[in-house]
């Protein structure tokens, strides 16, 4: 069964309690975005900073350049997965191998213009591969639904990997990203920026669920 995931994209820690607080009550899991203001734009509270519900599985996507100096903190932080993107300056199999090890599952992010073959050597060491359609370090963004031939490729190729999708997903097309393959749908704007976050998590499950 898909998941949703609603977003943590927060600049400080008061932000980032506030997002939290207003999703803990209902949400399964969990994606926080933490930003280097580097490779994302933005800049988010560092990994000294953040925490989460201990009912609530957690995925860190770090938009970092340099992910390797976060390895250690990583593992103490003991997340269900840390999700680091391909075009990040770093050992991608090493790095997964240390999480691995340490009893974490590992995402691979691929931006918008990364070609699924540009991966395709390294994909076989990650449990979960992220096409990514938003906006770098913000809600907000549009999802590209021409990139779902990119979920197409990855499971024609992985087909025990899990698939997830990061940018613009609403009511409107997260039916679409289902039938295509999408199983963990990390939403961010919809729920974080609605009057009711509640009510537009339940819409989006309802809309799964309805054959």
């Amino acid at each position: 069964m898909p998941i949703i995931c609603p977003t943590i994209t927060a600049y400080d820690p008061h932000e980032y309690r506030a997002q939290m607080d207003r999703i803990a009550p209902f949400a399964e899991r969990v994606h926080i975005d933490l930003m280097d203001g580097e490779f994302a734009p933005t800049k988010s509270s560092g990994l000294d900073q953040i925490w989460w519900p201990h009912e609530l599985e957690a995925d860190i996507h770090l938009m970092y350049q340099n992910p390797e100096p976060c390895l250690e903190q990583l593992i103490k932080l003991k997340p269900h997965m840390v999700v680091v993107h391909n075009e990040a300056h770093v050992h991608h199999m090493d790095f997964a191998a240390k999480l691995h090890h340490a009893g974490i599952e590992v995402g691979l992010a691929l931006l918008q213009d990364t070609p699924v073959a540009y991966a395709e050597q390294i994909m076989h060491s990650f449990d979960h591969v992220l096409v990514f359609s938003g906006n770098l370090g913000r809600h907000g963004g549009e999802a590209d639904l021409g990139l779902l031939e990119k979920v197409r490729q990855i499971k024609a190729h992985h087909p025990e990997v899990e698939i997830g999708w990061d940018g613009g997903i609403n009511d409107q097309n997260v039916k679409q990203l289902v039938e295509a393959g999408v199983e963990v749908l990390n939403v961010g704007g919809y729920i974080q920026k609605a009057d009711d976050p509640e009510h537009a998590y339940a819409t989006l499950k309802r809309v799964i669920e309805t054959n």
